[in-house]
């Protein structure tokens, strides 16, 4: 296995950008800071901690849930995909070495998000935030090529491969 350079995350992530990385541009064009207030009175996360893990950066889980709607992500997906892709690392503001949050942390963030009313306005601030920028949030699918079983209709046994032998 070859050792990773210095400099070698950042001549693969300054790679990406040549290519338009729209994830990179959606970065600099909304403010998700201006969001944090309002996220965190919803959450009500207090802030002294009594033990435990303390509570995701409010924005890291925004930006996640907007990961998950602009991709249309299940629950589940999120954090494979924020491991499996250095856009969306970078869009995070994540490095390799950091916990990324898991189908449930995202569930209850939301959930109390939702249960205070605050979802719908939260998107609607983020789509309008856009729009101030002359950007329209268009929503698309990471197609999952994860190979499945598919069952023969006659008998209910698995269809056998057909394997082909270098032609």
């Amino acid at each position: 296995m070859i050792q990773p350079g210095f400099f070698d995350m950042e001549r693969r992530l300054g790679s990406l950008s040549t290519f338009g990385a729209p994830l990179e541009k959606l970065k600099k064009v909304v403010d998700f800071d201006a969001f944090r207030l309002e996220i965190e009175e919803g959450l009500g996360f207090s802030e002294v901690f009594k033990g435990g893990r303390p509570p995701y950066d409010s924005i890291l889980i925004f930006k996640i849930l907007v990961l998950q709607t602009l991709y249309n992500l299940s629950d589940d997906q999120p954090e494979y995909q924020i491991k499996d892709r250095l856009s969306f690392m970078r869009f995070l503001g994540l490095s390799l070495c950091q916990k990324v949050p898991d189908a449930k942390t995202l569930w209850l963030y939301r959930e109390r998000l939702t249960q205070k009313g605050l979802i719908g306005n939260l998107f609607s601030r983020f789509d309008r935030a856009l729009k101030d920028r002359g950007y329209l949030a268009m929503s698309h699918q990471i197609v999952d090529g994860t190979p499945v079983q598919a069952w023969n209709k006659w008998g209910g046994s698995p269809l056998t491969p057909i394997v082909y032998s270098g032609v």
